[in-house]
């Protein structure tokens, strides 16, 4: 009875791990988990509170399915102020990051297209897009090119069907971020061959080396770019699911309708928590990220000391993709080390088929919980 296109949509292998953990947890198991890209950190508490002010407020009904003006303003001043992208609020549409990948790959994908991404990369752009019925065309990257997908490399993949270019930058798994060259580069082969791209910024103030650039903010980009972002990573609000998407006005009223046809709007009180996130105080952002950079330079020091991996000290994000040299699939390995040392990590092989060989782990994490994690994953990768 299930439908044939679910046989092309593999299961999320991040999502698997933390059920897993979850699981193991509850049932008493110490496991620390590496695995999902979720900051440690609470809330700000400035976001929190207006929340709990507009719960009081009993502001709980359905919301535009755009979302409410206040909010979409405030993503257009935002993407304005920080960007250097020229937009209003007529090109903002509210909805949850991962929903806004979704409903895009919808609305401009069909049968017979190709779109060209990176591997190894995030599941999830993959599963979206052969939902539609296209198809990925994977871009190979590896530590020779620092893990980057240059234009070059882009170039190589375009042919009559591709309608679509994905980049993340921070990127996850691999944590590494584009030079401004390459994103101009990238740029042109869009307006060239008449393409569309899905710039997914997520991680945009999570970097230690280099700037972002957003690939809309360049000429005559906007009306062919749908850029994705959200609060998850920034304010470590992963809960909360919000986000949005940036795009033409023309665009926008397509991905709206089926926003309208799905989940309708996002949450009311959660909207207002968005627009406190983005203009009140923003401490606490440059805080978490000062935090993450420590973390980072801890996890790079400790991995060091494990033989037989190498590691690429990532640029943004917050993870490690380490590349180890001895005869074990990644999924074997993370299971072993789930197994043997109780220490969650998420295998390379989950982010595409150049991820074999590799593991992401994410330093949202204690400092603590890092600096046992690696010793148990030392002591266990020493038996093998």
């Amino acid at each position: 009875m299930v439908a044939d296109r679910m046989s092309s949509v593999p299961e999320s292998g991040t999502v698997k791990i933390s059920n897993l953990v979850s699981r193991m947890k509850a049932e008493g198991v110490d496991v620390l988990a590496f695995s999902m890209g979720e900051p440690d950190f609470g809330t700000p508490e400035n976001i929190v509170q207006v929340a709990k002010d507009t719960l009081d407020e009993r502001f709980t009904h359905y919301t535009p399915s755009k979302g409410i003006p206040e909010l979409r303003r405030a993503v257009a001043d935002k993407s304005d102020r920080d960007n250097g992208i020229r937009c209003g609020s007529s090109n903002v549409l509210i909805t949850p990051s991962k929903q806004a990948i979704f409903l895009s790959c919808l609305a401009f994908l069909q049968e017979g297209d190709e779109v060209i991404m990176q591997d190894p990369t995030w599941g999830t752009y993959e599963a979206c897009v052969r939902l539609t019925g296209a198809r990925p065309r994977f871009v190979p990257v590896s530590a020779a090119s620092e893990y980057r997908m240059t234009p070059e490399m882009v170039a190589e993949q375009i042919n009559e069907n591709t309608k679509m270019i994905v980049m993340n930058t921070p990127s996850n798994p691999c944590g590494s971020v584009l030079s401004s060259d390459e994103i101009r580069g990238i740029a042109d082969l869009a307006k060239d061959h008449d393409l569309m791209v899905m710039a997914d910024e997520v991680y945009e103030k999570i970097i230690y080396e280099g700037n972002h650039l957003s690939i809309a903010s360049l000429d005559g980009m906007m009306e062919r770019t749908l850029t994705i972002n959200g609060f998850s990573k920034t304010y470590a609000m992963t809960g909360w699911r919000l986000g949005w998407l940036l795009a033409s006005e023309e665009n926008i009223n397509v991905v709206n309708k089926l926003q309208t046809q799905s989940i309708t709007c996002c949450v009311s009180f959660t909207q207002t928590a968005g627009v406190e996130a983005l203009n009140g105080p923003q401490e606490s952002v440059a805080t978490m990220v000062k935090e993450f950079g420590e973390r980072r330079k801890l996890v790079l020091d400790l991995m060091d000391e494990i033989p037989s991996i190498n590691v690429l000290p990532p640029k943004g994000a917050f993870y490690v993709f380490p590349e180890y040299d001895f005869d074990m699939s990644s999924e074997r390995l993370a299971t072993y080390l789930l197994e043997k040392a109780r220490v969650a990590i998420t295998p390379g092989a989950a982010f595409g088929t150049s991820g074999e060989g590799h593991f992401r782990l994410s330093y949202a994490a204690s400092r603590e919980s890092l600096e046992e994690g690696l010793g148990r994953m030392k002591r266990a990768l020493a038996q093998l």
